[in-house]
């Protein structure tokens, strides 16, 4: 993924799992590294009927806290170490009380009333001297919202979630107000779930989890555990096109977004087209082959891992107006390929703005994490 920092371009966070890998130090307890957390199935909607606890879903890295004494170490939801890219998250849980511990949460980082998650992404770093500098100046915050094993020691897999929240809002008492490790909202009122998926999306919140109130802790399993996405759309301008591999077909729409200087910047593409789709869009783009296409950040140019023909793109007169799905927005671009879902002839280009992905301030999320 493409960031800026302050040195210009930079890839951030670009490292596949096995590049974090690294063996997990042993540690006395009686639930250790590698330990696979619960999982959810993926929902439309939030499940009918009573029974469920609903939790924010965050946008942030799923991380498993083991504390034994001054012992801390910090899991990734695929089983890697994450303790040395959150120096700030290991001291806050060292100095909770108790000598033995194991939470399950989410890493977040906070940011102009948002979770950013491109400020999270730049902590995957090798120089510790980055890390340490960003730990200070974009610290993490740990959302907690399952107690696995309890400050003296006792597992509580077998528990009920209903027993384990209740342990867990006791531990947090505990917790310094505003701190660095919090408890992460729960709520059975599905009305008030409604609201978070309704009014905090801007603000960084990817969905809803539902989970069984009187199921035990399922390690590696989703059958008690439920995860609503939000579904975000984008009205973008269409600036150019790739032609597929193979065939000479359309391969991909460019994407692109208004800034509040009028440049139309590339933000990501959409590739979700079947055959005859493609077939269909070639007169359509051909036809309005030409102008610069963005007059803001183009894409980009041949990479060592793309072929030539794979980074071709032709730029296409501007008027094109797409309504697309995504899942994330972060550091200027559609974190993944967009779903394309109609055009929109009844909207003028310049009204698709950046806006729409990156609001100007974003309201609510204190409203869940209070100062």
């Amino acid at each position: 993924m493409r960031g800026r920092g302050r040195d210009g371009p930079v890839t951030t966070g670009a490292l596949a799992a096995d590049e974090l890998a690294e063996p997990f130090p042993d540690i006395d307890l009686p639930i250790r590294p590698p330990f696979p957390p619960m999982e959810a199935k993926a929902v439309d909607e939030m499940p009918p009927g009573h029974g469920w606890l609903f939790e924010p879903k965050w946008d942030g890295f799923r991380c498993l806290a083991f504390r034994r004494g001054r012992d801390v170490i910090l899991q990734s939801k695929s089983a890697q170490p994450l303790g040395r890219y959150f120096p700030e998250v290991v001291e806050a849980i060292r100095r909770l009380p108790g000598s033995r511990l194991v939470l399950d949460g989410e890493l977040v980082v906070p940011s102009g009333g948002r979770l950013s998650f491109d400020d999270l992404l730049q902590r995957i770093h090798p120089a510790e001297s980055r890390i340490r500098r960003l730990a200070a100046e974009t610290p993490a915050t740990y959302l907690v919202f399952d107690l696995l094993l309890e400050p003296r020691g006792k597992p509580l897999l077998s528990l009920p979630l209903t027993e384990r929240r209740e342990r867990l809002e006791a531990l947090s008492e505990t917790f310094p107000q505003g701190g660095t490790v919090r408890l992460s909202p729960a709520t059975e009122d599905r009305r008030v779930a409604g609201g978070w998926m309704r009014d905090l999306s801007a603000s960084g919140l990817d969905g809803v989890i539902a989970k069984r109130l009187n199921e035990p802790y399922r390690s590696g399993d989703r059958s008690a555990m439920r995860k609503v996405k939000l579904l975000r759309t984008a009205d973008c301008v269409v600036g150019g096109f790739r032609y597929a591999q193979k065939g000479g077909e359309i391969g991909s729409l460019l994407l692109g977004l208004y800034d509040e200087e009028g440049l139309l910047h590339h933000v990501g593409f959409s590739s979700s087209f079947k055959a005859d789709e493609r077939r269909a869009l070639k007169p359509i783009l051909e036809s309005r082959v030409g102008g610069p296409g963005f007059t803001g950040n183009a894409p980009g140019g041949p990479s060592r891992w793309a072929t030539e023909r794979s980074t071709e793109w032709k730029p296409v007169k501007s008027g094109l107006v797409c309504e697309v799905r995504y899942d994330h927005f972060s550091g200027g671009r559609f974190r993944h390929g967009t779903k394309f879902l109609r055009w929109r002839p009844d909207k003028k280009p310049r009204a698709c703005t950046m806006d729409q992905v990156v609001p100007r301030r974003a309201r609510g999320l204190e409203k869940l994490l209070p100062a």
